[in-house]
């Protein structure tokens, strides 16, 4: 079979100069991606326990420089002296995430220990659960408001990065309703739909932002940790409508917040990933 005339770079498959393919190079990084961060600044927002504490650990076990921030020294020095037993130093800040001030000076703190930032995890949550006046303001502050102000107090930062992103943590409570967590469930789904404005916001300035949404996950003293002895009726209720069969385990979102924060997702933005063991699929 004859070859077929060679085709250069931008050139369309018709050979049709006037309608080029547009070329990728300079854009894409050479070189196959990984899941390495040596040299990247990643921040965590709510970082002392669960999720969290995951997420710090296993940013830093992939080489990233971390900070994580959370309302009480005693988590945090916990998460330091686990960092430390894996190998790995952590910087941490006992801050109040409800108050605009304390998220500003956790920002700076952060950014002159690590020498900037480039990557923002904003994973505190308020738990609020109750239809009442103090549900409701601890969801809105913490789940939403926290995250937001963040994100914002933050551009500066990433704006200077080669390779910035946000990733917010919701949860698939804000895709199905339920009787209760209205607060919860409402603010995680503002948060969703603010994950796509913000990315579509933030793409002229290459910075993607993207969610996370996961399902009923389980770790010692969580929240479902306390519902298996405190609500077996609930735990196993839930149990039952996760097609996997278990719960999830922290480490199961870390790995998804390592891919969505690294070069191989550098093509998706305004994503929100469910990751539940196909819980959402149940209704």
């Amino acid at each position: 079979m004859a070859n077929g005339p060679a085709m250069h770079m931008g050139q369309s498959p018709s050979g049709d100069p006037t309608h080029p393919v547009p070329t990728t190079q300079g854009r894409i990084p050479t070189g196959a991606p990984t899941l390495d961060f040596t040299g990247r600044r990643v921040l965590i927002a709510g970082g002392s326990k669960g999720i969290g504490r995951e997420l710090a650990l296993a940013f830093a076990r992939a080489g990233a420089q971390v900070s994580a921030c959370a309302r009480g020294q005693a988590g945090l020095d916990a998460l330091q002296a686990d960092a430390q037993a894996q190998g790995t130093q952590l910087h941490t800040f006992a801050t109040d995430l409800g108050d605009l001030g304390r998220i500003g000076a956790w920002l700076q703190a952060a950014a002159d220990a690590l020498g900037g930032i480039d990557v923002l995890v904003n994973n505190a949550t308020g738990y609020g659960m109750a239809d009442d006046e103090d549900g409701w303001a601890a969801s809105l502050q913490i789940d939403l408001m926290a995250a937001v102000r963040a994100s914002r107090l933050a551009l500066p930062w990433l704006r200077a990065s080669s390779d910035a992103c946000i990733l917010n943590l919701s949860s698939i409570a804000a895709q199905q309703p339920r009787p209760g967590g209205a607060p919860y469930a409402a603010a995680k789904a503002a948060l969703s739909h603010y994950t796509k404005s913000q990315a579509l916001a933030l793409a002229p300035d290459r910075i993607r932002v993207n969610a996370i949404a996961p399902g009923s996950i389980e770790f010692a003293d969580g929240l479902w940790d306390r519902r298996r002895v405190e609500d077996p009726a609930l735990y196993h209720g839930t149990l039952a409508k996760i097609p996997f069969g278990r719960f999830g385990q922290p480490r199961e979102i870390a790995d998804a917040a390592l891919f969505l924060c690294s070069p191989l997702a550098r093509w998706i933005t305004g994503h929100v990933l469910n990751v539940d063991g196909g819980q959402v699929l149940m209704g």
